[in-house]
């Protein structure tokens, strides 16, 4: 629950006790808006102001399944300028994502990384409940290939944002949140399963 504000405070204070840390980022939405009504802080800008504090470890940021509508011609001119990798859904399209967390284990490695998921990364059909949905997202198969390709690394936090129960009356979306936010704790370090 939450929106994805949150991540910004969580950030700083990982970054006091770790340095800038890396950061898996599955989300609609790159996030990385300068204001919006006049505003510098709100859903759509935590990593903006993550790097403007030099937060984020900045060539160890993914981003999986960005898409949706813009007013910008290049609308992840930004995150690139950052150093960040930017994985449009389009990529992720009708197939797994096991390779690429392979390459994401690799671009990590064993520095401290976060997990920051965003429900409206998955595809509306399957998470509808949230306030800012985008048609042809991930699908929950591929959310579980993300957070168990993040198994191994240095995992030092993560959060599941943006879930509404509200827009869901089936719950849905609740339950594949409590579900993916169950694989995350999974994959923390220390962690023994089956």
């Amino acid at each position: 629950g939450g929106d994805h504000t949150i991540t910004y405070p969580i950030l700083q204070a990982l970054a006091a006790k770790h340095g800038p840390v890396g950061l898996v980022h599955v989300d609609a939405h790159t996030d990385t808006g300068d204001t919006a009504l006049g505003e510098k802080i709100y859903h759509g800008t935590p990593f903006r102001r993550c790097v403007e504090e030099a937060l984020l470890d900045r060539g160890r940021v993914v981003q999986i399944g960005i898409r949706g509508s813009s007013y910008d011609p290049d609308p992840y001119k930004y995150c690139r300028e950052q150093g960040f990798r930017v994985v449009p859904a389009e990529e992720c399209w009708m197939k797994s994502l096991e390779p690429l967390m392979g390459e994401v284990r690799a671009q990590m490695g064993d520095k401290p990384v976060y997990i920051s998921f965003d429900i409206d990364g998955l595809d509306p059909a399957y998470a509808p409940g949230t306030g800012t949905p985008e048609i042809a997202g991930l699908t929950p198969a591929q959310a579980l290939e993300i957070i168990r390709g993040c198994k191994g690394l240095n995992i030092v936090g993560c959060d599941l944002v943006e879930v509404a129960p509200m827009y869901d009356v089936s719950g849905n979306t609740a339950l594949l949140g409590a579900n993916l936010l169950f694989e995350m704790l999974c994959v923390l370090p220390g962690v023994k399963t089956l």
